[in-house]
């Protein structure tokens, strides 16, 4: 798919300001239903986790068949695309890239052949030993088209079944013994679906029913979406398998502890989504409660940045008392196409995606909440805008820890130079963003949120604390293979 080169990179001005999450995944075994249809239905719920890239490979039991390009869900599937993709189940996959550059070759699912059939793979996460797994698999002979590190997976678990005489699950179970790193994975062959989940769970994975079949998802919304029943979610070093027989499950890998990126509570999942048992919005305005026991400005209204900063500011306005006004409003119609401004028009940017309400503002003493702060370039932006609309103080608080670490497990976040909270201080934050005041939630506030379960989530970029050790440049792969 063409992409022009007036594309603003980041999607849409608030974006340069947020993390991004690599991928979605959605897998369905359900004979008689419109498989490939239902999983387009399921990306489009997912679309938020990557919207560089999306395909849907769907097997009939004999053959599997692949369409995948560059762009928005919508935008890569036609109705005829979808009537071409008969089958029995499918499993689609929605990108954005870490490891691996921005090309249509590194778009997913992967389809491959292997000594007697094929093989259909997609993957969210990162490989954080996938550079040396490359080279070992290159020098025995194994030849790559991608510069992805899900390629690396699909030709371990190819090897694993040694020409067809494993089992694609016991392949799989094998290859966990091998790849490190966070991944959750939906692996087809033309007559089984497998889910497999890292043994520290670090992305998530849910499964559910519709009707007879089956359905998983990186995201419980996507279930949803298309009408299944959630059923649980997969287990960290779990194998579901489902075929014909239905569905059974097995440990594929054990680890010393559970690690799920906190981040999918804080601003990737979508709202309406439960993670681990967790519901998403829930979640975030107990971290806005919390936020307001922490910090307590002398302010008149409280104010989202629209919307990833909604939920925590509800709750601090709950806990606080102090008014909620939606001081903010965003414009959702501006895609992630849109022509960027000239540079002396670059703030124009921020005011296409988010336009203050003057007679909300005016005369007040503002508290503006947001889910994070990553490079500072758009928040200093917004707190400019307000001080134009005639805002007297604007006093800014942040529902999650300063992001002082790379993620090295599938979050674009490449050094540490481009985070703000690695570089300056908060006091020096605060003067570069231009606020008033400025508040980020204690790391110790933000798991107190999860209670007793405080202890089974990756907090890696607040305090470098790695669940799964780095003992490669990760980032290496991404500039070989470009």
């Amino acid at each position: 798919m063409f992409r022009s080169q007036y594309l603003l990179p980041s999607a849409a001005a608030e974006e340069e300001e947020k993390l991004r999450e690599e991928c979605g995944l959605f897998g369905i075994y359900a004979p008689g239903q419109p498989v490939a249809q239902l999983t387009y239905y399921g990306l489009y719920a997912l679309q938020h986790r990557g919207q560089e890239s999306a395909g849907i490979a769907v097997a009939d039991g004999r053959v599997i068949r692949l369409h995948k390009n560059m762009g928005l869900v919508a935008e890569v599937f036609s109705p005829a695309d979808l009537a071409a993709l008969p089958g029995i189940m499918a499993c689609g996959h929605v990108r954005y890239s870490t490891t691996g550059s921005s090309l249509a070759i590194n778009a997913q699912p992967m389809v491959c052949y292997y000594g007697s059939g094929m093989l259909a793979l997609a993957h969210n996460g990162n490989l954080v030993n996938a550079v040396s797994l490359r080279r070992r698999l290159a020098a025995e002979g194994a030849l790559f088209q991608s510069s992805i590190d899900s390629e690396v997976i699909m030709n371990v678990i190819a090897r694993a079944m040694k020409g067809g005489s494993r089992l694609v699950e016991e392949a799989v179970a094998e290859a966990m013994k091998v790849i490190r790193g966070a991944y959750s994975l939906l692996v087809m062959t033309e007559d089984k679906l497998l889910a497999v989940r890292d043994p520290h769970g670090v992305r998530p994975l849910c499964l559910g029913r519709l009707g007879d079949g089956y359905v998983v998802a990186s995201e419980s919304c996507a279930l949803d979406t298309v009408g299944a029943e959630f059923i649980r979610d997969v287990e960290p070093g779990e194998i579901v398998v489902i075929d014909e027989k239905g569905l059974r499950s097995f440990r594929g890998g054990e680890s010393s502890r559970k690690a799920t990126c906190i981040f999918e509570y804080i601003y990737f999942a979508r709202p309406d989504s439960k993670i681990d048992g967790f519901n998403v919005t829930a979640v975030r305005r107990a971290m806005g409660r919390q936020l307001a026991r922490e910090y307590r400005p002398e302010v008149d209204i409280v104010i989202p940045v629209p919307d990833s900063g909604t939920a925590a500011a509800r709750g601090y306005a709950e806990e606080s008392g102090i008014p909620f006004e939606e001081g903010l409003m965003k414009n959702r119609y501006i895609g992630r196409t849109f022509i960027q401004p000239e540079q002396k028009m670059r703030d124009l940017a921020v005011r296409l995606k988010l336009n203050p309400v003057r007679d909300v503002l005016a005369g007040k003493r503002v508290l503006m909440i947001d889910d994070s702060i990553v490079r500072g370039t758009t928040s200093g932006k917004i707190v400019r805008m307000l001080r134009e609309a005639g805002v007297r103080e604007v006093h800014m608080g942040v529902s999650s820890p300063p992001i002082v670490y790379p993620c090295y497990y599938g979050i674009d976040t490449s050094c540490r130079e481009e985070l703000i909270a690695a570089k300056k201080t908060v006091a020096e934050i605060r003067e570069f963003i231009g606020a008033d005041g400025l508040h980020y939630l204690s790391l110790e506030g933000l798991l107190s949120v999860f209670g007793e379960r405080r202890g089974e989530f990756c907090t890696a970029c607040f305090d470098g604390n790695y669940p799964i050790p780095i003992k490669e440049d990760v980032r290496k792969l991404a500039l070989e293979g470009d």
